[in-house]
């Protein structure tokens, strides 16, 4: 492995990539709770809305693997990081002045092309980068939590004081921002290769049983958040909460997922990957199905806090499993598998959920719960064959 430049090591790596994580999900921490009120505010109903929001997954599946060929076949993991995020600055701009379903429909897709490229490669250049120096992913990625939380709180407090039409340009801002941090990443130093060209060596882990189900068992729990995602805020103010609770509770399940992340790296070696995946599924299971019942007030906190489980440990136990069997030089490709898969899975929960919102409210969240034991038992399956 070639020498890592000295003034790109330790915490001088770590402090630009926490930064960059920091930027990139304040424009997370605004979309993912209030783009849907944005989309209501242009006059779509809950099926449009849903339909708009499967884009990114969509889109995931097309732009992903290029991404990742690039960034793989050109050991270029920063350089298309920094270009995808300056694309997806722009496609966010042309976003805010779109109007219809349709226009809005493509210019989402030209933002989420970018941006999803985005946040798949920085988990690569960031386990990659925090390999070679010795230290551990979770504490650095709580950073981008921390992050959300800041969006979704300042965001919330805004939108009583901002109208709906208007919270795109929030978006933009904060894209812009995570353009510029990108720009300050450290280069990554050179990886081992096998000498096999990486599109080939990984692509013998699409005949690995274990793998499969296990990106299968991920990709399926993450993609029971799909009515969470889109319909969680609409939900809570059609039940009265004001911007600000609506905030909160978003931003006590981050808080949540920040507490499991910046302790990932004290949990003791029997929680493996598979457990953790485990874990997951059983946390989202339970989750979806107190939200489906409808619950009080005063339990959502509760629930909310389940979305360390949920998601956190999901994000975890995938990454963790990816990363270990990705043959060397091959990171970026196979953590694209598993986004791929990913996305495709996320499309069709988005569309589902939309119409199952649309019929049923908040009782659609059992179907999210069903979606979650399906994980798990891929899960299950990928633990027995795995090696």
């Amino acid at each position: 492995m070639a020498a890592i430049p000295q003034k790109s090591t330790g915490e001088n790596f770590s402090l630009r990539l926490k930064a960059f994580y920091a930027a990139l999900f304040l424009t997370l921490g605004v979309q993912l709770p209030f783009l849907p009120v944005w989309l209501t505010a242009k006059g779509l109903d809950a099926r449009a809305v849903g339909i708009v929001l499967a884009v990114p997954a969509v889109i995931r599946v097309i732009a992903i693997p290029l991404a990742t060929r690039m960034a793989d076949r050109h050991d270029a993991l920063r350089g298309v990081i920094i270009l995808a995020a300056a694309g997806a600055t722009a496609g966010f701009c042309a976003l805010a002045f779109t109007q219809g379903l349709v226009a809005i429909t493509l210019a989402y897709a030209l933002a989420s092309a970018a941006y999803a490229p985005a946040m798949m490669l920085v988990d690569t250049y960031a386990l990659r980068g925090l390999k070679q120096r010795g230290r551990a992913y979770g504490p650095v990625r709580l950073w981008g939590s921390a992050a959300f939380i800041a969006a979704s709180f300042g965001a919330g407090a805004l939108m009583d004081w901002i109208a709906p039409g208007d919270l795109i340009w929030l978006m933009v801002a904060a894209m812009a921002i995570a353009a510029a941090a990108a720009l300050a990443l450290a280069p990554l130093g050179a990886e081992a290769t096998s000498g096999l060209p990486a599109r080939a060596s990984a692509t013998r882990l699409l005949r690995d049983k274990a793998f499969l189900a296990a990106i299968a068992a991920a990709s399926l729990i993450q993609a029971s958040h799909a009515l969470y995602y889109g319909f969680a805020t609409i939900d809570w103010q059609a039940a009265g909460f004001d911007g600000g609770a609506i905030g909160a509770l978003w931003a006590l399940g981050v808080i949540a997922e920040i507490t499991l992340f910046a302790i990932s790296a004290r949990l003791p070696a029997r929680i493996t990957p598979m457990a953790l995946l485990l874990i997951g599924a059983v946390g989202a299971a339970v989750r979806w199905s107190a939200m489906a019942a409808g619950p009080p007030a005063v339990v959502l906190p509760a629930l909310q806090c389940l979305h360390a489980l949920s998601f956190g440990a999901t994000h975890l136990g995938a990454l963790a499993f990816v990363a270990h069997v990705a043959p060397p030089g091959a990171g970026a490709t196979a953590q694209g598998y598993f986004a791929i898969v990913l996305g495709a899975t996320m499309a069709l929960a988005m569309a589902l959920a939309g119409v199952l919102y649309g019929s049923l409210g908040s009782v659609a969240y059992g179907a999210m719960a069903a979606i979650a034991c399906a994980g798990g038992l891929c899960a299950l399956a990928a633990r027995r064959w795995a090696k």
